[in-house]
Formats: C-alpha cells, structure tokens, sequence
C-alpha cells in the first residue's frame, strides 16, 4: 500500500488515536521509483564512458568480468543500499546514524562527495545544453576540438596564455544554460519526491530512451556501421588474464549505478514499507547495463561511420568522455548523409536528459540529509543546498574550468566515491556487522530472497576487489600526477577536494539532531 504524499515537505500526518504520527513522504508508485533509480543510474558515463571502457579491455570478452561485477559486486550492493534505506527510514547521514551514531560520519562523507559532484555535473549539462542549439545548424564548423576549447569553453591557456590553476573570466556561453539547468532542477526538486522528482523522470527517462533508440537505429544504418560494431564486441580473450581488465569491470559497475554516495539510501528511504527490495535492485541494475549497451551499439556504430570515412582505423577515432562527446560526435555529424542537424539534436538533448535525471538524483542527496538534520522544510533545504551548490558551479563555467571540472571529477571519483564505498560495505559487514538484519529485512518483503551469495559478495568479494582497487589507484597517482597537471594545482583541486569530503562528514557528524533519531511511526493506507 502507498501512502499518500503531502507535496512540499517531508512529511505525511496521520491520526492514530489522539496522537499524531509523522510519516516520510513516498512514491506514487513502484515504476516511479524505478524510473527515479535507473534515472539517476543512467547518466553520461552510460553514453560516453561504458562503451570505450568496454572496448578497451577487450571487446566482448569483457562482458565476462561486467556481468560477474554486476552479479557479485552491483546488485549486492544495491539491495545493500536500497535495504538501509527502506529499514531505516531517512537521507544516507540519518540512516548511517539509526544504524550506529559512530557511523553518521560516512553517511556525511557520501552526501558530501555528492554535493561536490553536483557542482561540477551541472556544467557538463550545460555544455550539452548549448550543444543542442549548436547542432541545428553545425555551429562547431570544421573543426570542432578547436571550437570547443577555443571558441566555446574559451580555455584560458589557449586564449589569455594562462596557467593551469587561472580561472578567468565567466563564459556566457556556458553560464547562461547553466542557469536554466538550475533552475529547472531546483524547481522539480521544490516540488517534492512524489509531484517532482516521479513526475519528472516519467518524462525523462522514456524520452531519453526513444531519442537514443532512434539515433542507434539511424546509426546501424551507415555505411561503415558494422566495422564499429565487430570492434566493439570482437572478444579479445587474452586480456581476461589481467586483473585492471576485471577492475575496469567493478569500476564501471560500481561508478554507474549510483552506488556509495547516498542516492539510493536516500530513494529507497521514500519506498513504502511492502516494498520488493530484492526485485528493485535487480530490476534498475539490468535497465542501467540495457541503457549501456544500447549505447555501445550506438556509439560504436557511428565510430565506424567515421573511421570508414576518413579512411582510418577505428583505434584511431574512438575514445571517452568530453572528447567523445563534444569533439568525435560533432565530426561525424559533419559527415552525416542528410538530417544532420535533428541528429544533433537528437544526441545532445539525449545528454541534457540523461544529465538531468542525474543531477535531480544528487542533489536530492544533501538536501534530503538538510531537512532530516536541521528540521527545515524542503524549500528551505532545497533553498540552501541546491542554492550553494549552484553558486559553487560558476567556478567551473570559467575560463580555466575545465582544468578544476577534470581534477575534481578524477579525484573524487577515485578518492571519493570508491573509497566510501569500501569503507560503507566493511562498516557494515564487519565492524557493525549487520548484513544478516539486512537480509533478514530485505527477505520479508521480497518475492526473491538472497542466501549466501549476498553476505559472500558483501564480506568478502566486495571489499576485496574494491581495496585492490584503491591500492593500484594511489600507487598510480602517487607515481605520476594526473594529466601531469602541477603538483600544487592537483593538491587543492583534486587530493584537497577528497579530503575536505571526509573532513565535513566529521564536522557535520558532529552537530546535534534537531528531533533526534527516533524512527517515525508510519501506518498503512
């Protein structure tokens, strides 16, 4: 049974006797929540990361170690997060805190990785939102590398000679979408769990899908086609020996399904009490690998296009992330036989989409853990935190914001959201030891119950891969620095950045509850 949502605060009242009862706002429906779920999992690294990962570390061999990390390591995870947040009702910090007090600290430590991630996530939406407009009539000419970094980001080593570390002037190209990013994120984040953020990626997510199905379709067809996609699932076995090629595997898992910095403990704080916790899990975690292949599919299509027309081989054109994105994309829409400009269109406000449904799911973090700490209503929660994580964005809408956007993503992502993730799941298996509760708690609503397998993967495969991963991750960086950017640039940009993550889950963990951490009484509609 659902129980029925107040709208703009938190809370849900209910007469029991002469008493009144406080209730946590919830989903309109199950398909709410799982769109809201698979929509904070489906983002940009679906698109512009997973399918040159995949590539890279072997082609369709490397559905072997991807599908195992999903089995062993993603959905464990999730019915871990998703179970902590249905038991103890509340944002990660509250139900880090209902747990054991000792460990609010890392419930903080999440929302803070996500609030930084927010400021910065932002930007990239905003790029793909003036990519959009960009498209209808190829604005990036000939050559869209020198476009982007000359014309549009107007990067401040190329136009004033600075330094690495300057930040410059604001871009109004980039500031002015990143306004109505914003604003349109606050506003569905004002409205609430169940009026804004529901009601929202009902329109984000189906949309996102049929506009990235047709682009895939579209690009099967080109000629050249089927040379991206032999590269792309051609199994290359002998990289299955390597241990990176099965910690690429984990890491592609772990970093896109919104796993360990607080989202899903803060959803699943929203499910009403019969919730299929186990079914949940499996389902958003198969819809976010369908999302990643079907962009393999298209990715890898259309690199073959482009690879087949400049007469190059397909190495030589693929890559990830920004480049891919806003330099590889663009190129080959220069090239597109006809319709070039809604294809463009298509692509970029599949970017905005997937962006969006992202951003809402980060935010909602900080501002959810505001409202259960301080008692404040979520317009004031939104009001603060989605407030000072927008002012904190211009930073990167800067001239040298590309510079301070690639360390802090870098950093915090292997400082941040891998190491919380490590320290979260031994907490919870080993110290506080409460796996068996979880199971025991996920169990009793689900039609599909965990055994062995769960606690295994949680105690042991888990923490194991995940420490590996750390290890060769700090050996790396304390080898080389990251990009060879200054030392002291990446000590306040990147290292500072993780860091100061940690030290506000402490300062924050500190602070008194404004009601305290009683569990609130709910009943059934």
């Amino acid at each position: 049974m659902w129980l029925k949502s107040n709208g703009m605060t938190n809370t849900n009242k209910n007469r029991k006797g002469d008493k009144i009862v406080e209730g946590r706002e919830q989903w309109g429906t199950r398909a709410g929540f799982i769109l809201a779920a698979v929509g904070s999992a489906v983002g940009l690294g679906n698109i512009w990361r997973f399918p040159y990962v995949a590539y890279d570390n072997g082609g369709g061999a490397f559905f072997i170690p991807y599908l195992f990390a999903l089995l062993t390591a993603g959905i464990p995870l999730l019915i871990m997060e998703f179970t902590m947040g249905h038991k103890y009702r509340g944002s990660a910090p509250l139900s880090f805190a209902r747990m054991n007090k000792k460990t609010e600290w890392i419930g903080w430590w999440q929302v803070s990785i996500a609030f930084v991630i927010s400021t910065y996530y932002a930007v990239i939406i905003a790029w793909a939102m003036a990519y959009t407009y960009f498209a209808v009539s190829l604005q990036w000419g000939n050559d869209p590398g020198g476009f982007l970094m000359s014309n549009y980001l107007r990067r401040v080593d190329l136009v004033n000679g600075a330094s690495v570390g300057s930040v410059g002037s604001v871009v109004p190209g980039v500031f002015i979408p990143l306004v109505l990013v914003w604003v349109i994120s606050l506003a569905i984040l004002f409205k609430g769990v169940k009026q804004g953020i529901e009601k929202a990626n009902r329109i984000f997510i189906p949309t996102l899908v049929i506009m990235f199905l047709i682009i895939v379709i579209r690009a099967l067809t080109l000629e050249g086609a089927s040379i991206g996609l032999e590269a792309f699932f051609k199994p290359d076995w002998s990289k299955i020996a390597s241990p990176r090629v099965w910690v690429a595997a984990y890491g592609q898992i772990f970093f896109s399904l919104s796993i360990a910095f607080a989202i899903m403990i803060t959803y699943s704080s929203y499910l009403p009490k019969s919730a299929d916790i186990n079914n949940n899990a499996f389902i958003a975690a198969f819809s976010n690998s369908g999302v990643e292949l079907l962009a393999g599919f298209g990715v890898f299509a259309t690199l073959g296009f482009l690879a087949k027309q400049a007469n190059l081989p397909i190495e030589d054109v693929a890559t990830a992330g920004i480049g891919l994105a806003f330099v590889v994309f663009p190129e080959i829409l220069n090239s597109f036989p006809g319709f070039n400009g809604l294809f463009g269109v298509l692509f970029f406000g599949s970017l905005v989409f997937a962006g969006l449904s992202s951003l809402i799911s980060i935010v909602e973090t900080f501002v959810s853990a505001i409202q259960d700490k301080f008692d404040v209503s979520r317009t004031k929660a939104v009001m603060v935190g989605g407030g000072l994580s927008a002012l904190i964005s211009i930073l990167f809408a800067t001239q040298g914001g590309l510079f301070f956007l690639d360390a802090v993503d870098y950093f915090i992502n292997t400082f941040g959201i891998a190491l919380a993730g490590l320290v979260s799941v031994i907490t919870i298996s080993w110290i506080v030891r409460n796996l068996k509760p979880f199971q025991e708690h996920a169990n009793l609503t689900s039609d599909l119950r965990t055994g062995l397998w769960w606690k295994i993967c949680l105690g042991v495969v888990t923490p194991g891969v995940l420490g590996y991963m750390f290890v060769l991750n700090l050996i790396d960086n304390l080898q080389k620095n990251y990009e060879d950017y200054p030392t002291a640039f990446l000590i306040y940009s990147g290292w500072g950045v993780a860091l100061a993550a940690i030290i506000f889950g402490f300062i924050l963990a500190s602070l008194k509850w404004k009601n305290g951490l009683e569990m609130p009484e709910e009943s059934e509609e």
